[in-house]
């Protein structure tokens, strides 16, 4: 950005408008202070005046020369000059020497130059009417009144000037901050649209709104940057995963076309590719069922769901295959009563059913299998446990992608979409799926946070 868009920016615009409200309000206010600071010292001496004229109107008339002389004394610089003339204007005394000036008002203070002092300098005046047809003029010299409004005027415009620079300046700083900061933004912003999705937004350290809107959209991008990665990683696992399947259905049609004979042979060619296009069918089923309940469209169809009943109908639905195997299977509860969360109750047996399914399978022939029904201060929730081969510690994060098998389930059939399904489901329901530390096998729960206002079974 240039600095000729500086004027463009909202930090110079706003500190632009603060600095113009400013202005006026200081403006106002200088204003203000110029008028009372004058105005006071103006009326100061026309207190004086009237003082001095009060005292005149009690004075002797034999006197009043005397008086006016005697001021004259202690004035020698003309401060405070007074005057006592005939009526014709002819000076009798004093020091405002001269005929009589021209008297706009009696009685009342006034402002005239003083002609007859040298410079003529500005002055505050009170006439009144004295016995014997005279007239007696009393002056104060303003002068020094003057300079100091000159000044005063002259200081409060030389702040105001000040003022306005500094907040010129400091608009100027604050627009071209933000401009700088928003050439960061647009930079970065400019290098993830050519593709480098691991570029973040710069965050400063003051962390104002700005920054607040950059943690946000950092957040958002490391979500795409996320689901960019996955989608990779699907389309990945799909091409690897599905290859060995499509080349086992090509090589059976291969060489059902060049040593089929009889019609047993043809149909068994068939078969074999039934078997394993429905396997397909099922792995891209499965895709779609986890893309379904990852998109939360379901969610609008939320009830309240016994989860003590979803673990009995689950727990039902396995115990003849455990049997077929000579599985130990068990349902422990440890809370008696329903136990109530929001959610859909196909999705939370589809989950339990795919933890369930995956101990019945890994366990070996006599092995033992429980699910376990609880509710404690983290929660409620089930816990799958077997005592099969197990998950690595290292491996636990990586069960939960997508088309991952682990070391104990490569020469088993599965499609390696089952825990990716379970981990969908959970996130929908603000549901934890946690693996635990175990001697033999794998243990599973998957549970509810207290903090998510679970109801309280009664």
């Amino acid at each position: 950005m240039r600095l000729t868009e500086l004027h463009r920016t909202t930090g110079f615009r706003l500190a632009t408008l603060f600095l113009v409200l400013f202005g006026v309000i200081a403006l106002l206010l200088f204003g203000y202070l110029y008028r009372e600071i004058t105005g006071f010292e103006q009326e100061r001496i026309d207190d004086w005046l009237l003082r001095e004229h009060a005292e005149l109107k009690r004075e002797a008339p034999d006197e009043l020369v005397a008086r006016f002389e005697h001021q004259n004394q202690f004035d020698p610089r003309r401060q405070r000059p007074f005057g006592l003339f005939e009526a014709s204007g002819k000076h009798l005394a004093g020091g405002y020497a001269g005929d009589l000036p021209a008297i706009p008002v009696f009685g009342k203070p006034f402002s005239m130059p003083l002609a007859n002092l040298p410079g003529h300098p500005p002055g505050r005046c009170i006439a009144a009417h004295a016995p014997d047809n005279r007239i007696a003029l009393q002056c104060q010299n303003t002068l020094e009144l003057d300079h100091f409004d000159d000044e005063l005027l002259h200081a409060l415009l030389s702040t105001a000037m000040i003022t306005l620079v500094i907040g010129l300046i400091g608009a100027t700083l604050i627009g071209v901050s933000a401009m700088r900061r928003l050439d960061a933004v647009t930079a970065s912003i400019e290098e993830i649209v050519a593709g480098n999705l691991s570029r973040r937004l710069p965050v400063h350290a003051k962390r104002d709104d700005i920054d607040r809107l950059v943690v946000v959209v950092n957040g958002m991008l490391d979500e795409i940057e996320r689901l960019m990665n996955e989608v990779k990683g699907v389309c990945d696992a799909i091409a690897h995963d599905l290859r060995t399947p499509l080349t086992r259905v090509l090589g059976g049609l291969e060489r059902a076309q060049r040593r089929a004979r009889t019609e047993a042979e043809y149909r068994a060619a068939i078969d074999e590719t039934i078997v394993e296009t429905s396997g397909l069918l099922r792995t891209f089923n499965a895709l779609l069922r986890i893309s379904e309940i990852e998109s939360g469209v379901r969610r609008a169809g939320f009830t309240s769901v016994d989860l003590a009943a979803v673990a009995d109908d689950v727990f039902e639905f396995y115990e003849p295959t455990a049997e077929d195997k000579q599985i130990g299977f068990r349902l422990q509860r440890t809370v008696s009563g329903p136990l109530e969360i929001r959610g859909d109750p196909n999705l939370l047996f589809e989950a339990l059913a795919n933890l369930v399914e995956n101990a019945v399978k890994f366990a070996p022939h006599g092995g033992a299998v429980h699910m376990t029904l609880w509710h404690d201060g983290r929660g409620a929730g089930v816990t799958v446990r077997d005592n099969g081969p197990g998950i690595a510690p290292t491996e636990r994060d990586a069960v939960l992608r997508r088309f991952y098998r682990g070391e104990a389930s490569r020469r088993t059939p599965g499609s390696g979409l089952g825990l990716s399904l379970v981990a969908a489901v959970a996130g929908m329901h603000g549901m934890t799926l946690e693996f635990h530390d175990a001697d033999v096998g794998c243990e599973i729960s998957l549970f509810k946070p207290a903090q998510s206002q679970l109801a309280d079974s009664r």
